[in-house]
């Protein structure tokens, strides 16, 4: 593998990462009765670090802090990953939680109106979580086909080197015995040669 492949491999690694904790963040959203929930796939040239934006509105602050909240613990507790920054919980009125490959964005319904982050990123891939979802698992099974188609190559040059091995085996054993039959042979001939001829009767 070269180290443009290796690299090409660690994004999409971290690609597909960032996939499965935005689909876990989305499902809080629903849990939790955020309204509207959107995931923007940003184009790569405009997104600058992240790659997706999750966005939901909440009816009012008390249940916007809820989903943040929910979001953050269940990151933490499923994956092990923390927000790298965490604003406006107090105000309750916009909370965003910054992941770096991804971005949450919990509103109250007026000021997601306001707003309009959909409009501003207009160059972003607008999907619902069920959309988000079935396109994660077509990727997963993908990744899971050539994990499979990896690891049967490399078995294949493995199995052929049983397979020298064991002919090269059969071929010693059956030299082997050639031998023994051949030394066997030539014992038998040279007693015959030694043994004194039986006297004639008269």
């Amino acid at each position: 593998m070269t180290q443009t492949e290796a690299q090409d491999e660690t994004r999409t690694q971290s690609r597909f990462q960032s996939r499965i904790l935005v689909q876990a963040a989305a499902a809080v959203c629903e849990d939790k009765k955020g309204q509207d929930t959107r995931i923007l796939e940003l184009d790569p040239i405009d997104s600058g670090l992240s790659d997706f934006f999750l966005v939901t509105s909440a009816s009012n602050d008390r249940q916007a802090i809820a989903i943040a909240d929910e979001i953050e613990a269940r990151l933490k507790r499923d994956f092990g990953v923390y927000a790298h920054s965490v604003e406006g919980r107090r105000k309750g009125d916009w909370i965003l939680l910054d992941y770096v490959d991804f971005v949450v964005h919990v509103f109250l319904a007026e000021r997601r109106a306001f707003y309009d982050i959909e409009r501003l990123r207009k160059s972003a891939r607008p999907l619902t979580p069920a959309e988000f979802d079935a396109e994660l698992k077509v990727a997963l099974a993908e990744k899971t086909l050539a994990v499979r188609k990896r690891a049967s190559a490399k078995t294949k040059p493995a199995a052929a080197k049983v397979a020298v091995k064991s002919k090269v085996a059969v071929e010693a054993k059956a030299k082997k015995a050639a031998r023994k039959t051949a030394k066997a042979v030539k014992t038998a001939a040279g007693k015959k040669s030694t043994r004194k001829p039986a006297p004639r009767k008269k």
